[in-house]
């Protein structure tokens, strides 16, 4: 207790150098958690706007439909294995969806689309149509009504009441066609979906494929933070896995999960520089203290103070400065990161279009995962516990005639 009550005196005793101190330990904590938030922020966008909002972190399709996504890979739907995965304690719901592929046409214009056929009282939680309805309504279970993309729409120059037309291969070969009045248009996240999607009554959509009771996919419902992987593996582990395949989004969107591993590189090579540069700023201050302090050092280990405790003493000065450094520059960060998360920043012009290109909405909010603040809290501790060494090193190898005479 006497040495940290000294450490903490000395902090004090030369004040400019404790606030210069402070200020780099702080700026280090600030940029890089601000920098990180940003990247991370970016990425749970794409993943939700991509995933979670329509793919789902997991996926039970027939064995082998990920490799040939035909309509004739299809499997009936079972109550009874929806009641199962949603025991579960991380699974919301499984919602049960058909998707094929048709060429949509209006009196003039045709596009290759997708349909997919959804129970739309389920699906409430995940695609949340009600809150993205640009015109219209959402369809019941029981409509013979399709509901579309706002880009796709805005394509054919549709809207609500009037009709499109369908055509298509149902399953095993047959014929599908149709032609549906538009009850809602709505607005998705993803622009690549938005461009191309069209919603279905799943009893129609099995009609529409003469697949009737069947569908190509279990979506499992679930939060962003449970563990997909694990919990792939063990429910993977009570399945029928010569009948069924489990996929979590990582394995059904490997190009995305590599484009966000590629760009967070690019990420940490900048904040690895912006540590170095702040490691030698922390350094160059220890090393202007530990130079100043010599006179000092000498006459404490005079009159008989342990070096070992002068060591401990000036470690609990790095820590203790450390600390605030730290807490001040999250106190500094927090609020930029909860402006941007509730506010994300629009990218416009150039950037934004290429973002689009890519089917990713144009913004980038921040991420409030606490992670992001204790990790980097964690390393700035760590680096200003490295940098005390050097005060060490010095201690041990003091000789306080000479330090006094300094």
């Amino acid at each position: 207790m006497m040495l940290l009550k000294l450490a903490y005196r000395n902090l004090w005793r030369n004040k400019r150098r404790t606030y210069i101190t402070i200020a780099s330990v702080l700026f280090a904590v600030f940029f890089a958690v601000i920098l990180r938030s940003m990247q991370l922020g970016v990425y749970e966008l794409m993943i939700e706007n991509v995933v979670g909002y329509y793919s789902g972190y997991v996926q039970v399709h027939k064995k082998g439909y990920w490799d040939e996504q035909t309509i004739d890979n299809v499997i009936y739907y079972s109550d009874s294995l929806s009641v199962e995965i949603e025991s579960r304690g991380e699974v919301q719901h499984v919602l049960p969806r058909l998707e094929g592929f048709v060429l949509a046409a209006t009196q003039e214009l045709t596009k290759g689309s997708i349909v997919n056929g959804i129970d739309p009282t389920k699906e409430g939680g995940m695609l949340q149509l009600q809150e993205k309805l640009s015109d219209g309504k959402v369809f019941e279970l029981n409509d013979r009504s399709v509901m579309l993309g706002e880009g796709l729409a805005e394509y054919f120059r549709l809207s609500t009441g009037d009709t499109i037309v369908m055509l298509g291969q149902g399953y095993h070969g047959i014929s599908a066609r149709g032609k549906y009045p538009v009850a809602g248009i709505v607005k998705l996240n993803s622009p690549l979906l938005n461009d191309n999607l069209i919603f279905m009554p799943l009893p129609e959509a099995q009609w529409f494929y003469g697949a009737e009771g069947m569908v190509t996919s279990y979506v499992l419902d679930m939060n962003y933070n449970d563990n997909v992987p694990k919990f792939t593996r063990s429910l993977e582990a009570q399945m029928d896995t010569s009948k069924y395949e489990l996929m979590a989004w990582q394995e059904m969107m490997p190009e995305l999960v590599q484009a966000i591993q590629a760009d967070s590189a690019g990420g940490q090579i900048m904040l690895f520089i912006l540590y170095m540069v702040i490691t030698f700023g922390m350094f160059g201050t220890v090393l202007m203290m530990t130079a100043e302090r010599h006179y000092e050092f000498g006459v404490l280990i005079s009159i008989g103070m342990k070096r070992w405790q002068l060591a401990i003493t000036v470690l609990y000065e790095t820590i203790m400065i450390s600390l605030i450094g730290v807490a001040s520059g999250l106190i500094a960060a927090l609020p930029i990161v909860l402006y941007f998360h509730n506010n994300p920043l629009d990218l416009g012009g150039r950037t934004a279009e290429t973002v689009e290109d890519y089917g990713f909405e144009a913004v980038m909010p921040a991420s409030l995962d606490p992670s992001i603040s204790i990790t980097h809290a964690t390393i700035i501790l760590v680096i200003s516990i490295i940098i005390t060494i050097y005060p060490m090193i010095v201690l041990s190898r003091l000789k306080p005639v000479k330090a006094m005479h300094v």
